[in-house]
């Protein structure tokens, strides 16, 4: 899942702002970003109106905590204030995850977060990017945030760059990102990942009704599945 407005400078301006692995006494912080940042802004979280900005999301908020579980995240941290204003959240996933995944989505209450993942992990199952690549576990970033005060910098870009690098250390082959928004495809493909597969949200539709799931903002109207080879 991307960015919902981050502008694309030229360089990256990275004074008093402090790059790191996100440790677990960082967590709620981490959260507290999501909730402020995140949640209510993602295209496709906007789309379905899933919660509104500051409020808590139970359902996210357990995706967020168990991805940090995997000790793999990368946060920018205002160093003057200490605070959380940027994270790169990336999980390990692995072959049957997805498939656990979804059947566990369908005992969830809340339709509008069951819309969203329904989704991505369906498209995802489709891929099987284990078989082509022949790999076992996968490194996915599977949330891109930032601060909106802190946009335009590149710190998106920044947070993708060291979750690369930190991919590439724990020996991964495979880098993957769910980008639902058009600014964070862009980050994605300026450091080198490839859509492998997309969705035009105008094009998904309903089974029962026909009707679009999603009326994401503009503009962002495809959801892209985007890859990269590390070894």
């Amino acid at each position: 899942m991307g960015l919902k407005n981050e502008v694309l400078p030229e360089m990256g301006d990275f004074e008093g702002i402090q790059f790191e692995l996100i440790p677990e006494e960082r967590y709620d912080d981490v959260i507290h970003h999501l909730r402020h940042n995140f949640f209510a802004d993602e295209p496709l979280n906007h789309a379905v109106a899933l919660c509104r900005p500051g409020e808590p999301h139970a359902e996210l908020e357990e995706h967020s905590l168990t991805t940090l579980r995997d000790g793999l995240s990368q946060m920018a941290v205002h160093v003057k204030t200490g605070q959380v204003i940027g994270v790169a959240l990336n999980g390990i996933q692995h072959p049957g995850d997805l498939a656990a995944a979804q059947a566990k989505l369908q005992t969830m209450s809340d339709m509008k977060f069951r819309r969203i993942f329904d989704l991505l992990y369906g498209v995802n199952l489709d891929l099987d990017l284990f078989s082509q690549h022949g790999v076992d576990r996968i490194f996915e970033c599977r949330i891109l945030s930032v601060d909106k005060r802190f946009r335009g910098r590149g710190l998106a870009r920044e947070l993708l760059r060291r979750s690369e690098q930190t991919a590439r250390d724990a020996g991964f082959k495979l880098l993957k990102e769910d980008a639902t928004g058009l600014f964070s495809q862009r980050v994605a493909e300026s450091l080198g990942l490839k859509t492998v597969h997309q969705v035009r949200y105008s094009d998904y539709t309903a089974k029962d009704t026909g009707e679009v799931v999603f009326n994401t903002p503009t503009p962002h109207d495809t959801l892209k599945i985007m890859v990269k080879i590390l070894q």
